[in-house]
Parts: structure tokens; C-alpha cells; sequence
């Protein structure tokens, strides 16, 4: 699976807008289906205020924040499975995503075509849900048919064959019912047997709700109403973001600029940070840091890694050589105000191969190759 976000949804909901947005690098944007053909893609730094109070503390010559990739997919149409408005290319680009985000148009703007000619989330969503379980369909039931047939002219794996073919037959009934394969309750065994076939319908998806300026900071948006209790029942992650105000503050060229314009809005933050944020944590990625006079940086590591594994993503040489690492968690340091009072706080601890990295964590490395 891929440690990245597609976004994807129908066209015209705001797709490319939101991806421009993000990573400030312009996407092809126009009112008629079909504008993207290619997908986009761009690298964002990951939000993290916690890197920028590690800085204060300890002033690095560089500071360097995690980064994510985003993938603009071009808008899918009702009877994409079937190859329907270059269906068959967008759905072999969204399967090589690790999440999905899914854009669901929120807005009404007669200047804005609908490809169905009006806005209802719940249809909107229905249709790209479908078009992705029979996507889905097709390859459960080319492994299905694979399986029986070896199944018939061999016994070899035949203990396996008895196990993944209900399975199967089970996934294809709830696809082909219009539901998502993630809908299912899996042993860890089974997830193993069905995982080279890569389901669409498998991935998480985390809702995005494009909404219009009047709506900003409001709760009685029925559209997005509709999406929530959608996501509610699948147990899925629901972000509300104004393309077109993020559009604008994307334009702005310093970080003072977007401050004020997010205050005069009267918000925090950026949508779109909250978005990156959760695409990152729902793929399960977390954040360490290393800290010194040359550079505060984040790291990306996969949750449940050990001490060697995040130690080769510096360098694959302190993975071989791995010795042991000093340990402390960036709480530690915003409370006690430096290294050496932590050090002194005994937060400070040496840690070996079995070491389970925490999100948070500060670390420096010691090994010999």
C-alpha cells in the first residue's frame, strides 16, 4: 500500500482546486468534466506545531518538517468500471494510493455544471462508491475463478484454497451488494491472503466535504450534514474545507499574510492542514524528531517500528550498526525547557533493538559500522 492520498470524486466538485491548494502547485482547473486526465502529484510539509517549539528551544541552522505526497485523480463518472469517461486508467491510478479522499461538493453554484445536474452528496457518493466496489469485483472474481480452477487439477495449497475461497465468495457477495471489501471483519491471516490483490474499496477513506464561503464556520450546512452521517456508519474521517478560500490563502506569499487572512475569517488554521494530518495518521504514519545545532528535522516512520527500523530511515548505516538510542519525548522537552534539564529530570534514557518508537519522540543514534 501506498504511504500516500488520492484524491478523487466526481468531476467539478473541486478536486484540482483543493490539490492546487495544498500544495501550491497549480493543477489544471476548468468548468467542464475530465480536466485532469494525467494525475497530479505534489509533496506537502506535514503541520506540526510541535517541531516549531522544538526549535525555539534548540535553534538549528535548518529546520526540516515531514513531508506527505498527494495525488490529484482525474473525476470519475458513473460506469467507470466499465472503462466510462477513461475509467479503467483513474482506477488503476487510485490503487496505487494508500487513502482516499474523497472531494463530495457541498455547494450549490449555478455557474458551476454538475455532472448530474444537481447536488446530493449521498448520490454523489454513492456513485463513485459503487463504480469502486465493481472495480473491486472484477478482481476478486479473476482470483476466484483461479483459485477453483487450481483447486480442481491440483491438491497443492489446498489447506490455504479452503480458507481463501469462501473468503472470497464472501468479499465478492458484499461487493457486488455495492459495499466496501473495509466493510468486512478480517482475521489477520485472511487480510494476508487477500492482500496482492490491492482493493480499491479496502483503503481508507477520509470524506471532504468543499463547501462555499457563506458556509464557513457554520453548522447548518445540509450537504454536509448528509456526508457526516454517511461517514458516521462506515467510521470514516470527515474534513470541511472552502476550496475557494483555500485557493486564495494558497496565493498568499508569507506566512504573516495567511495568518491574518485565517484570523479575519476567524479561524485557526487551515482546513487543509487538518486534512494532511489526518491522511497522514489514518495511513498509521507518526513523526520523530532529531534535534541539534545543524538541523531540527521530523521523520516519518510507520507506527509500531522498532529503534533500528526508524534508525535506517536516517541512513541505512545506523540500521547495520545499531547500537543503542537516547530517548526522550518532545513533552519532556517543552516542560522542562531544554536537553540538559531533561537529561537532569532523568527523562533521558538509553534504549536498544526492542524499542517501540513513539510518535513525539526525540532521538539521537548511536552505531558502529
Amino acid at each position: 500500500m501506498g504511504l500516500n492520498c488520492g484524491i478523487v470524486g466526481l468531476p467539478n466538485v473541486g478536486k484540482s482546486t483543493i490539490f492546487s491548494a495544498l500544495t501550491s502547485a497549480p493543477a489544471e482547473v476548468a468548468n467542464y468534466p475530465f480536466c485532469t486526465i494525467n494525475p497530479n502529484i505534489g509533496i506537502v510539509n506535514v503541520p506540526d506545531e510541535r517541531l516549531d517549539r522544538i526549535v525555539k528551544i534548540i535553534p538549528p541552522a535548518k529546520r526540516i518538517p515531514a513531508t506527505f505526497e498527494f495525488v490529484d485523480i482525474a473525476g470519475l463518472v458513473a460506469g467507470a468500471s466499465k472503462g466510462e469517461g477513461l475509467g479503467n486508467q483513474f482506477l488503476a491510478n487510485i490503487r496505487e494510493v494508500g487513502v482516499i479522499a474523497h472531494v463530495v461538493r457541498c455547494f450549490e453554484n449555478p455557474d458551476i455544471i454538475h455532472v448530474s445536474n444537481r447536488i446530493d452528496p449521498a448520490s454523489d457518493i454513492e456513485t463513485i462508491n459503487i463504480e469502486l466496489a465493481l472495480a473491486d469485483v472484477d478482481s476478486v472474481d479473476k482470483r476466484l475463478q483461479k483459485v477453483k480452477k487450481l483447486t480442481r487439477i491440483s491438491k497443492d495449497d489446498a489447506k490455504e484454497n479452503a480458507v481463501l475461497i469462501p473468503l472470497l465468495e464472501r468479499v465478492e457477495k458484499t461487493l457486488e451488494d455495492g459495499k466496501a471489501a473495509r466493510s468486512l471483519q478480517y482475521t489477520d491471516d485472511e487480510l494476508a491472503l487477500m492482500a496482492d490483490l490491492h482493493l480499491i474499496t479496502m483503503k481508507p477513506v477520509i470524506y471532504v466535504c468543499n463547501i462555499d464561503e457563506d458556509s464557513i464556520g457554520s453548522d447548518d450546512n445540509r450537504f454536509v450534514k448528509s456526508v457526516k452521517e454517511i461517514a458516521a456508519k462506515e467510521g470514516s474521517e470527515v474534513i470541511v474545507v472552502c476550496g475557494k478560500m483555500e485557493a486564495e490563502i494558497a496565493t498568499l506569499e508569507s506566512e504573516q499574510e495567511k495568518k491574518e487572512f485565517l484570523d479575519a475569517a476567524g479561524l485557526s488554521e487551515s482546513a487543509l492542514g487538518a486534512l494532511i494530518r489526518c491522511a497522514y495518521k489514518t495511513l498509521g504514519l507518526r513523526t520523530f524528531f532529531t534535534a541539534g545545532s545543524d538541523e531540527d528535522r521530523a521523520w516519518t516512520f510507520k507506527n509500531g517500528m522498532k529503534a533500528p527500523q526508524t534508525a535506517g530511515i536516517i541512513h541505512t548505516d545506523f540500521q547495520k550498526g545499531f547500537i543503542k538510542a537516547e530517548v526522550y519525548n518532545c513533552d519532556d522537552l517543552f516542560q522542562y525547557g531544554s536537553e540538559q534539564k531533561v537529561r537532569e529530570a532523568g527523562r533521558l534514557r538509553m534504549e536498544g533493538k526492542d524499542y517501540i518508537v513513539q510518535d513525539g519522540d526525540i532521538m539521537h543514534f548511536r552505531f558502529n559500522v
